[in-house]
């Protein structure tokens, strides 16, 4: 199974998500930081493991302030490997995919290639719009759901045909509650997904989590909170990803 860690970024600072109640969400204390710097964060999240992955949620494009481009580069420019980025831009007239040339040159077409974007359902208004962010930017989807409401078009949860290779089933309500994941969707979604990879955001808590998930065929999952209370060690995560 895959283990990707998340951060989420709103002011350039790394806050700490609970329950997708954005307003609530303050800078992140943790003890793989010294500060809720991204970068500092991104990097103690990398001494705890060798993670390949790292997933950011740019809260100031979510939300329709702009992206947090400037941090964006400097992730881009200290993680060593593959970023996957929801800043609700991907595909649209003004997507930054694979971001600009950072200050002072550098690799950009290697920084491009390791820039994967994420449409987060909660983001586009309608099928036509989810249509033409997709072939813009070969992205991964993330289904978002606030308690059993999903947000996003009707007709992309309802037609698994429009989805694309990996699917993230985000549970808004579970992240940073401790509750658990919620396996009845996550089953629901991998049972129509065929092939597809699914990847489960929101309430992983422990190991037992994501044997849990393994065993009813979830690919993969986003974490975060798990990571930075301790319950989740290294020895736990050699233990799934290995």
């Amino acid at each position: 199974m895959e283990v990707i860690p998340v951060i989420d970024l709103r002011g350039g600072v790394v806050v700490a998500a609970r329950r997708g109640e954005r307003a609530r969400y303050r800078p992140l204390e943790t003890p793989l930081a010294a500060s809720a710097d991204p970068v500092v964060v991104a990097l103690g999240l990398r001494s705890l493991y060798p993670f390949s992955t790292l997933y950011v949620a740019d809260l100031d494009g979510i939300e329709g302030r702009g992206p947090d481009l400037a941090t964006q580069h400097r992730l881009a420019a200290a993680w060593p490997g593959e970023l996957w980025l929801d800043d609700g831009t991907a595909g649209s007239d003004n997507a930054d995919v694979g971001l600009p040339p950072t200050p002072g040159g550098g690799d950009t077409q290697r920084t491009q290639m390791r820039i994967h974007p994420v449409l987060g359902s909660e983001t586009l208004t309608s099928l036509a719009d989810y249509e033409s962010a997709r072939k813009a930017a070969g992205a991964t989807l993330s289904l978002d759901f606030r308690g059993d409401t999903f947000i996003g078009p009707p007709g992309l949860l309802d037609d698994a045909a429009l989805w694309p290779g990996r699917v993230i089933v985000m549970t808004l309500a579970r992240v940073g509650s401790g509750e658990g994941p919620d396996t009845q969707r996550l089953a629901e979604i991998v049972a129509r997904a065929g092939a597809r990879r699914v990847y489960a955001a929101g309430g992983v808590r422990h190991v037992a989590d994501l044997h849990a998930l393994r065993a009813i065929g979830v690919a993969g999952a986003l974490v975060a909170t798990s990571l930075h209370d301790g319950r989740l060690s290294r020895r736990d995560l050699e233990e799934v990803m290995t």
